[in-house]
């Protein structure tokens, strides 16, 4: 993450938003029935539209502690023997399920900063059997792998995190092979966010506060080489809170998910 918020003069400091991201997704990961901003769980993912039979695979500990804001693996088609990377790979829920996709002769890497969230997924993929998933610990805007070696680059719900969204999105076509897709879910806005929202780090860990508007995000992911294919909305997805419900209401905060391929 960089100290500078989307494209606004102000700033938050890094430190603390890093810490407030990692100290929720550390309750995400060990105690999902806890109370959030946002929903979790198989009741939700159902909802977003994942296949129940694919869940019914793959560990129920996974699931439970699945906070994603939508359904895009029908957009990444992940075919068998394809390398995935999952940005932000939380519990491991979207790995499990890309592994199940590109199966034994695939390979799935999860890359996501808080430790409790990768000693649970890494857990969870050993005891389940996964041994085509690996989990990363690093960020986002700086994955560890080399240039052209990923097939499908996916996400769910992590982008809006980042405090350079321009650097994932560069940084996923990169790693991306021509001809790759970038699937994801994410939060955008249809107004861009004043300072009071965007500065505030309790709403950028809650999914709000760093969601970038629409059009500014199209624009990210297209100056990094990516070309748009299919953009949908989730208006199945809904946050929980007061003030987050309020957020959604001013600024038409929503859940999009999309397909994008490297030229």
């Amino acid at each position: 993450m960089s100290d500078t918020i989307n494209t606004a003069a102000a700033s938050v400091d890094r430190r603390e938003l890093e810490e407030r991201v990692k100290a929720m997704y550390r309750e995400v990961a060990e105690a999902p029935a806890g109370e959030f901003h946002f929903e979790m769980g198989r009741p939700l993912a159902e909802r977003l539209g994942y296949d129940p039979l694919g869940l019914d695979r793959i560990p129920a500990a996974a699931i439970a502690s699945f906070a994603g804001v939508g359904h895009f693996h029908d957009l990444a088609a992940i075919q068998p023997g394809e390398t995935i990377l999952d940005l932000g790979s939380g519990s491991g829920m979207d790995s499990l399920l890309a592994a199940l996709a590109t199966g034994p002769g695939g390979q799935v890497l999860g890359l996501d900063m808080t430790e409790a969230q990768r000693g649970k997924a890494e857990r969870l993929a050993r005891e389940a059997g996964f041994e085509q998933v690996t989990f990363h610990a690093g960020y986002i805007e700086s994955p560890p792998f080399a240039d052209a070696s990923v097939d499908v680059v996916i996400s769910n719900g992590v982008i809006n995190l980042s405090a350079d969204k321009a650097k994932v999105f560069a940084e996923a076509a990169r790693v991306l092979r021509p001809g790759g897709r970038l699937a994801l879910a994410d939060i955008v806005t249809e107004t861009a966010l004043p300072e009071s929202v965007s500065c505030n780090a309790t709403l950028w860990a809650a999914c709000i506060g760093g969601a970038l508007q629409q059009d500014a995000y199209r624009a990210a992911i297209e100056a990094a080489g990516l070309q748009i294919e299919v953009w949908r909305e989730h208006p199945e997805y809904r946050f929980l809170t007061a003030s987050a419900q309020a957020a959604c209401a001013t600024y038409g905060v929503k859940s999009i998910s999309l397909l994008a391929i490297k030229h």
